[in-house]
């Protein structure tokens, strides 16, 4: 097996209020939009991040777990500088995004905050200096 991911898959409730905030909010463009069904969003170069109305999700793949707290999943979204962190987060918060935590500088020697997209789901906006960023934030 290639060491990659083709697409990541999330679960969502309500697929038109998700569409309202990835694309009408952060302006992003789909791939494939099936009403009802499923939003497909080119995240990279060969990666696709698949928004999925949950009664789907769960016919293939099986019950959701639900509960308190937050889904134990991040997504990252790298940036080149901490600037750019400060104005993704703005974008996120003008977007109708819920939380919205403030960047901080890290431990671990970056700077990131964190949104919440309509389903809960956490982005972690992220300025990582050297290595890192060479590798996942795009020239």
């Amino acid at each position: 097996m290639e060491q990659r991911i083709s697409l990541v898959t999330l679960a969502v409730a309500d697929l038109d209020a998700t569409r309202r905030f990835y694309l009408d909010g952060l302006g992003w463009e789909a791939f494939a939009d099936v009403p009802g069904d499923v939003l497909m969003i080119r995240a990279g170069e060969h990666l696709l991040l698949s928004l999925w109305v949950e009664p789907h999700f769960e016919a293939e793949v099986g019950a959701i777990r639900r509960g308190d707290g937050v889904a134990p999943i991040t997504i990252a979204h790298n940036v080149g500088s901490d600037a750019e962190v400060d104005a993704v987060l703005a974008t996120a918060r003008d977007a109708g995004a819920d939380p919205v935590v403030p960047a901080l500088k890290r431990e671990w020697g970056g700077y990131s905050g964190y949104f919440g997209d309509p389903d809960g789901y956490r982005w972690e906006i992220a300025h990582a200096p050297g290595e890192i960023t060479e590798m996942v934030v795009p020239k």
